[in-house]
């Protein structure tokens, strides 16, 4: 077994791993314990009781994180010519089709966001193979089809995410950087999980939000009280 180095070690005396903390305690903490030199992402993870096999379990859904996710995103828009200008002034970072298109099918993937129209999806829906696995296709559900390209480009820049419940039930995804506030932290997570509860499906049963940790990268994840998140 690896041994833990100095910060490893100082970070693990700063909090308990059997204990539960308030989402307050934890987005303060989670800032205590990260020991890399970046600024590491925070994320979060939040079992839910549901079975993402039934077609009418699977949740998904967007949410605008009020502070942002502090990342930079690069975000490919696939349009028609009448939109292209529309899209680059709502600072879009590729703009255009065919050449993408090529692009894209030669292995290019250097893009965070795609963003296309309903009118195109044919042209689009061929890079399924390269896109789909890397959580790249455009979906509607996720507002990243639509007509309203610059809406949309403005959306994802201000700190629109898209998530997914995964195979075992977990939604995972980022809620800022280490260097956030811890005010900010918990406005995020709070919008996330308050969004969360809205996509409840009728057809679950039983315990909806099972647990929620937060880790920053590398760091050891904290067990967060669901019962200290107003409205859960």
């Amino acid at each position: 077994m690896a041994k833990l180095t100095k910060k490893q070690k100082e970070a693990a005396k700063k909090y308990d791993s059997s204990k539960e903390y308030s989402l307050a305690e934890a987005t303060s903490l989670v800032k205590e314990i990260n020991y890399t030199k970046f600024d590491a992402s925070v994320d979060i993870d939040v079992r839910l009781g549901v079975d993402p096999r039934k077609a009418d379990q699977m949740v998904r859904g967007t949410v605008a994180l009020p502070h942002g996710t502090g990342k930079t995103l690069k975000v490919l828009v696939l349009c028609t010519p009448d939109k292209q200008q529309e899209a680059k002034d709502a600072g879009a970072d590729y703009v255009g089709l065919d050449e993408y298109i090529e692009k894209i099918e030669q292995g290019w993937t250097d893009i965070d966001v795609v963003i296309t129209m309903p009118t195109i999806m044919a042209k689009v829906g061929k890079l399924g193979k390269i896109l789909g696995p890397r959580g790249l296709m455009p979906n509607p559900r996720s507002g990243t089809v639509t007509m309203e390209v610059a809406t949309a480009v403005k959306e994802v820049k201000a700190g629109k995410i898209d998530f997914k419940v995964d195979k075992t039930g977990i939604i995972h995804t980022s809620i800022g950087k280490v260097s956030f506030s811890p005010e900010k932290l918990e406005q995020n997570a709070i919008e996330l999980l308050m969004t969360l509860a809205k996509l409840k499906p009728s057809s679950s049963k039983g315990t909806y939000f099972k647990s929620i940790h937060i880790s920053s990268t590398m760091s050891p994840s904290i067990d967060v009280d669901k019962n200290s998140v107003p409205g859960l």
